[in-house]
This record gives C-alpha cells, sequence and structure tokens, in this order.
C-alpha cells in the first residue's frame, strides 16, 4: 500500500514540502490542496512581479536578526537548509538568480513567474497531484486506524497517512479554529509590514518622493530603524517603515495604529553637524538662495517643503536668523509625523503570529502534539523583515517537513 501525503496550502511552504517529499520517496503519493483557484500567488506578486526568493546573507547568526519573531527557531532550521541551498537548487534546475546592492536576490529573468514555472515544472516532473478549489472544513485525527481524514468545503473528503498545513499566516485568530482542534495552541497573529497613514498631511503632497537614508523612531519607545523611505499619497512607506512595522507588530497593534513618529532625513546625523554643515555653507555660500543650494543632497521637493515648513522664505543663506534655521535643524534631524491608522498590501501581506514554535520538532518540522501532522512556512509563529527572508523560512520549513516525511515512509 502506497503511503499518502496531503499538503495544504499552493504557496512557497507547500509547494517545497510536496516536491521534496515526491522527489526523495518515489513510493509516496502526494497530493498538494489549494482552497483558492491560485497557485505560488505570493511568489508571483512578490518584489514587484520579480519574486525576491532570498537574500545573499551567508551567515546563520547575521540571518537570524532579520526575524522579530522566530528567531531561536530559524537559526536551527538553518543548518538543515540555507541561503546556499536555496541557490543551489534553483541552479540545479536552471534557475539562475542574481544579486542586488541591497543583497536582495531576483531570478535573472526579473519575473516571478520562472520561479513559478520551475515549481510547477518540479511537481509534475515527480507526479505531485494539484487540486484546487479544495478548502479544508475539519481534519478528523487518527484514533485506532494509523490515518487523517481531511474534510473540504466541497463535500469531498481525502485519507492521508501524513499532513502538512503549509496554508499562510491567518489575520484573525477565529480562521485557526480547525487547526486548534488537533490540540495545538497560537501566537495571536496581527499584521506585519505595514505603511503608516498620516491622512491630510501636507507631506503627502511630495507623493513619490524617495529618501535613500532615513531614521525612524516611534516616539516614546526603543524602536528606531534606517534605510530607505517613500513618500505616498496617504503617508510614508519604504523599507526603514516596512522593517519598524515588522519589529514593532505587537506594540503598534496595542496602541491601535495612533502613535508618533521621528524622522531623521539624514539618518543618524548629529543636529550638531547638520548645524556645522549649515555654517560653512554661509561662509562659502552665502549669496546663494537656500532654495537653491541644498547641501544635505535631499530630494529638491522635499527640501522645498522643509524650508516651507519652518517658515523660510525666498532668503539667502547669509540672512537666514538663528531662530528659522534652529527650526529647519530640528525638521531635519527630529520631525515629529502623527500616524493614524496604516495600509497592508493584501497579497503581500505578512502576519505576525501563528502555530506556537514550541509544540513543533525543529528537526523535522513534525508535530509535538499529533504524530504524522507537520507544518511549514508562514502558519508558524515566523515571520521577517523584507528582503527574501520570509521566502527563505518557507523553503527551509517545506524542505525540512518534506525531507523528514521522505524518510518516514522508506
Amino acid at each position: 500500500m502506497r503511503k499518502t501525503l496531503v499538503v495544504a496550502g499552493g504557496g512557497a511552504a507547500g509547494f517545497f514540502c510536496a516536491v521534496t517529499a515526491a522527489r526523495l520517496n518515489p513510493q509516496l503519493k502526494v497530493i498538494l490542496v489549494e482552497k483558492t483557484g491560485k497557485l505560488l500567488s505570493k511568489v508571483k506578486v512578490s518584489g514587484g512581479g520579480r519574486c525576491n526568493v532570498t537574500h545573499a546573507c551567508f551567515s546563520i547568526p547575521d540571518m537570524v536578526r532579520k526575524y522579530p519573531r522566530g528567531a531561536r527557531f530559524v537559526k536551527k532550521t538553518f543548518h538543515q537548509f540555507f541561503t546556499t541551498d536555496t541557490i543551489q537548487w534553483f541552479e540545479e534546475r536552471k534557475l539562475h538568480l542574481k544579486t542586488e546592492e541591497d543583497g536582495r536576490m531576483f531570478p535573472q529573468s526579473n519575473s516571478s513567474q520562472s520561479v513559478i514555472d520551475c515549481l510547477l515544472q518540479e511537481a509534475n516532473q515527480y507526479q505531485v497531484e494539484i487540486r484546487l478549489h479544495h478548502e479544508i472544513k475539519n481534519i478528523d485525527y487518527p484514533t485506532e486506524s494509523n490515518s487523517f481524514t481531511l474534510h473540504f468545503s466541497n463535500e469531498l473528503r481525502l485519507n492521508a497517512d501524513f499532513i502538512c498545513l503549509a496554508c499562510g499566516g491567518y489575520p484573525k485568530s477565529s480562521m485557526f479554529e480547525w487547526i486548534l482542534q488537533s490540540g495545538h495552541s497560537i501566537e495571536e497573529p496581527v499584521p506585519s509590514l505595514f505603511t503608516f497613514n498620516m491622512p491630510g498631511h501636507s507631506i503627502n503632497s511630495l507623493m513619490g518622493v524617495s529618501v535613500p537614508d532615513v531614521q525612524v523612531k516611534i516616539a516614546g519607545e526603543s524602536l528606531k530603524e534606517r534605510g530607505p523611505l517613500l513618500i505616498t499619497h496617504w503617508g510614508i512607506s519604504g523599507p526603514a517603515i516596512l522593517k519598524l512595522s515588522a519589529w514593532g507588530a505587537r506594540l503598534l497593534k496595542e496602541k491601535e495604529y495612533r502613535f508618533e513618529i521621528r524622522v531623521n532625513w539624514l539618518g543618524d546625523r548629529s543636529d550638531q553637524s547638520v548645524r556645522d554643515e549649515m555654517l560653512m555653507t554661509r561662509e562659502s555660500s552665502g549669496g546663494k538662495k537656500i532654495r537653491q543650494k541644498n547641501s544635505f543632497g535631499l530630494p529638491q521637493r522635499l527640501w522645498e517643503w522643509l524650508l516651507e515648513q519652518a517658515g523660510i522664505k525666498d532668503i539667502h543663506w547669509a540672512d537666514l536668523p538663528a531662530a528659522l534655521q534652529n527650526k529647519l535643524i530640528q525638521l531635519i534631524t527630529n520631525q515629529s509625523f502623527p500616524v493614524e491608522g496604516k495600509t497592508t498590501f493584501k497579497e503581500e501581506f505578512v502576519t505576525a503570529g501563528g502555530i506556537r514554535l514550541s509544540e513543533i520538532n525543529h528537526h523535522t518540522m513534525e508535530s509535538r502534539i499529533r504524530p504524522g501532522l507537520y507544518f511549514a512556512g508562514e502558519l508558524l509563529d515566523v515571520d521577517a523583515v523584507t528582503g527574501g527572508f520570509n521566502f527563505q523560512h518557507a523553503w527551509t520549513s517545506g524542505f525540512i517537513a518534506g525531507k523528514s516525511i521522505a524518510e518516514k515512509t522508506f
């Protein structure tokens, strides 16, 4: 009798589990079920449609610093399948990756479709059966018999010797109900990786302006991040904001997404260094208008907006009063903004929270509560900042689960 594995979830983790198990054990029948009509939807849209496959980080201690939740868990799992293994896996299947300046790795094709095609081809090669529109309603867990029964909302049923749940992150605790029947528990899900809304603020008129190195702090808290910032028509976004939202996911939920941020438009430059720079500018270019002589390399639209906020009119550097200069320094290095709400992107939505990691064996991804039940991907209480780190956890956990199940069935 062939053993059967049912993998729930047609995303990165689910596919990697399915194709790994099928490849390593041809005697295993592998069925991948997906509740929607789409496969690999996050792969499709990530990185602006290019798919940020992983990150060019080859040190596990450095890598784990990118995970606000689950760092200790991935520190262990990465010893089994790390970024180097991901790169090699795709290279062996003729999908070549390239590294960008910030370390993100994309397919050389610049198209997420090439990643999707690679995974679909692998599934086809190893006879993974794929069933769409199969939403799990509940699972009967083994008692005397040694198999699971999955019940779907379309009234169909499937028997399985092994199940891997890789159905992504759920934004609401109530959506975990069918999983909690297994005896597992969860860390409450909260949004991560979101942008900050500042409705009606005048900075929104600078929509499209990006600043390459900004430091952002949550006022009254120790949280701060550096990186590029993008001004949008509803507030601010970009890597610095997304990273800050990830590290502050639970705190900002408690604040109901109403808080104050402080922005240093020049990274970590001190107000004294900005003051010194202004003094040199006044001495060397006192006859030039302040609007035209922007010695800090800020985008011109932002520079003119900051001058307007400081109340500086069309005057020369030599004529800048001390009070207005102090105001401008304060705006450049420590500008305050009220945040009222957040915006998440549905397709790239990442959830903090999920199945408690203490209930999972990191060597195998098998449940410590229900033998034969495995977990992979974002369903676990693991999440990372942007840059390919969430995908790496998906590949790693999916691979370990698939390999463990394949070995069990020999």
